[in-house]
């Protein structure tokens, strides 16, 4: 099983290493099409803004090798995001592999942006990825802007408002919260994906 790990310059990326070597996998750091291209899975992190990301995939030539991509992709927090449309977040054209735009979570009395915690998962429909994760579970997030709940919404969270928090369309999932920091589950959605893909 070959798993590469896009190297889109988050602060992630060591972490996610770190929790797929703990599940048994090597994964392969990368920012070159040819290996993402030959991989049976591609994980893309993210932490930082969806401009700076769009702009780092777009310079290592990687946009159209990620839109191409016919094995499992997993994009992580602002790597969820970047698989839709667009973008509030700096106004950014995104990837474009699921329909639908990324919106900024809304301030309240009570709560607060950026969302950051754990927080309870809302299972919307079943999928091979959340297999095992329980309606309920908790995952840790770190986010501002959050993707709406759509036919493509697998898990669902609440934080004033729905949004998404685990994504799949065929060969496209997205987690919104980052597994290498939410224990079991998170390691479950991890060997779920390097395991069974989607």
């Amino acid at each position: 099983m070959r798993v590469a790990v896009v190297d889109a310059g988050g602060a992630n990326l060591g972490s996610v290493v770190v929790a797929l070597q703990r599940l048994g996998v090597q994964p392969e750091l990368t920012i070159d099409a040819a290996v993402l291209q030959a991989s049976d899975r591609v994980i893309l992190p993210g932490v930082s803004t969806a401009a700076t990301v769009m702009r780092r995939l777009r310079e290592l030539g990687l946009v159209d090798a990620l839109r191409g991509l016919r094995t499992p992709l997993l994009g992580v927090c602002v790597g969820m995001q970047l698989l839709f449309e667009h973008s509030a977040e700096d106004d950014t054209p995104c990837l474009g592999l699921l329909p639908g735009r990324v919106s900024r979570l809304r301030e309240d009395e009570g709560v607060r942006v950026p969302h950051m915690g754990w927080n309870m998962l809302t299972a919307v429909r079943p999928s091979p990825l959340v297999a095992g994760i329980d309606d309920g579970a908790q995952a840790y997030f770190v986010h501002s802007y959050a993707a709406p709940v759509t036919d493509d919404c697998v898990l669902a969270c609440t934080h004033g408002e729905a949004f998404a928090a685990v994504v799949q369309r065929g060969n496209v999932a997205g987690a919104q919260f980052h597994p290498e920091r939410s224990a079991d589950v998170g390691a479950r959605l991890l060997r779920n994906f390097v395991e069974n893909g989607l």
